[in-house]
């Protein structure tokens, strides 16, 4: 299975903000999306990811005051992406190594969409159900 996959069933809508977005239009989107990370944008090309935790760390270390901040002072900007046909496998490995739970996924230099460690997990499940029922299938006829 490829992330290309993933983005096929889960749908490849990007919730993105600019970046001169501020700290607080970053938590109102998280929220109301219901979501844990956002790609920052200039114009079309990435050029960071925030997520919640980077938004509580800066009120813990700033307070209120880090909500009127340009999200350039929380945000990541070497972000790890993925393309559309890197496998399940190489994306655990790389959310398990470098211990971050959204990838941008990346196609011809754009952003297609957005890959949460939720997702992973969800596929993953899928195919370990369909696994189980074709050996029970199978060991049923034999």
């Amino acid at each position: 299975m490829t992330v290309g996959k993933i983005l096929e069933s889960k749908g490849s809508e990007i919730i993105a903000l600019e970046d001169s977005s501020t700290v607080l239009e970053v938590a109102k989107l998280l929220g109301e999306r219901r979501i844990g990370a956002i790609p920052i944008m200039h114009g079309n090309k990435l050029c960071g990811i925030i997520s919640e935790r980077d938004v509580v760390r800066g009120l813990a270390i700033r307070g209120g005051a880090v909500l009127a901040d340009g999200v350039s002072s929380l945000m990541t900007k070497s972000v790890i992406t993925c393309s559309i046909d890197d496998s399940i496998e190489q994306l655990m490995v790389m959310m398990t190594e470098r211990r971050i739970r959204h990838v941008p996924v990346i196609k011809d230099g754009a952003v297609v969409g957005m890959i949460s460690i939720g997702d992973v997990v969800k596929e993953r499940m899928q195919e370990t159900e369909q696994e189980a029922e074709a050996l029970k299938a199978y060991i049923s006829s034999a």
